[in-house]
């Protein structure tokens, strides 16, 4: 998928507004990258579609009636930040690395979006609150995160979690602990990209 069929492929979905609040995202992102090490200096060239569609994608798949957000491990701003400026619900970024944490705080303020975006420089244990939608992008074993992460979600609470190839094997482990429903979707961005998701996750 090239750049413009990112960018198109958000426009039909969200609005070209979106498309751009998260080009200027991506520009402060790239920018940023010179300081510390947001993204691999190799998809600078490609960040519509390495990064902000991988991210915008999650939200085709929002329960009904959801209204807030947790993204864990945000890093440079993926996915949460760009679910953040192409939907207007509530949004909690956590990213533990101070750094980036205060980049991510910058953009919120910058955007105007703090009455809706909040960032935590922390690990998620130590987070509080609770949320329709959970994300986690390549962060963690899906076990380790839901270990960690599990005082945030609710009954209904739908968990998206973008991973590389998908086994079913994997979750093989997680059944001994966990009573959870799940299916898989394929990333637009990559044919060797899943996307697996859990439902009505809760620990045996």
């Amino acid at each position: 998928m090239t750049e413009q069929d990112a960018q198109a492929w958000i426009a039909a979905r969200h609005g070209v507004a979106a498309v751009d609040r998260i080009g200027k995202f991506l520009a402060m992102v790239a920018h940023e990258n010179g300081q510390q090490n947001l993204v691999s200096p190799s998809t600078l060239d490609t960040m519509w579609s390495r990064h902000a569609l991988d991210s915008a994608q999650l939200l085709s798949f929002l329960p009904k009636g959801a209204d807030r957000w947790i993204d864990i491990g945000t890093g440079g701003g993926f996915p949460g930040m760009v679910v953040a400026l192409a939907w207007d619900g509530h949004v909690t970024l956590v990213e533990p690395r101070k750094r980036r944490a205060a980049f991510l705080a910058e953009c919120v303020e910058l955007f105007g979006i703090g009455d809706r975006v909040v960032v935590h420089a922390s690990k998620i244990e130590a987070v509080n609150e609770q949320a329709d939608i959970i994300s986690a992008r390549a962060v963690a074993t899906i076990e380790n995160l839901l270990r960690a992460a599990a005082h945030c979600g609710k009954r209904d609470t739908r968990w998206l979690l973008p991973r590389g190839r998908f086994d079913e094997r994997d979750l093989d482990g997680l059944r001994q602990n966990w009573q959870f429903v799940f299916h898989v979707e394929h990333s637009v961005t990559s044919t060797e990209s899943s996307i697996v998701i859990l439902d009505r996750v809760r620990a045996k």
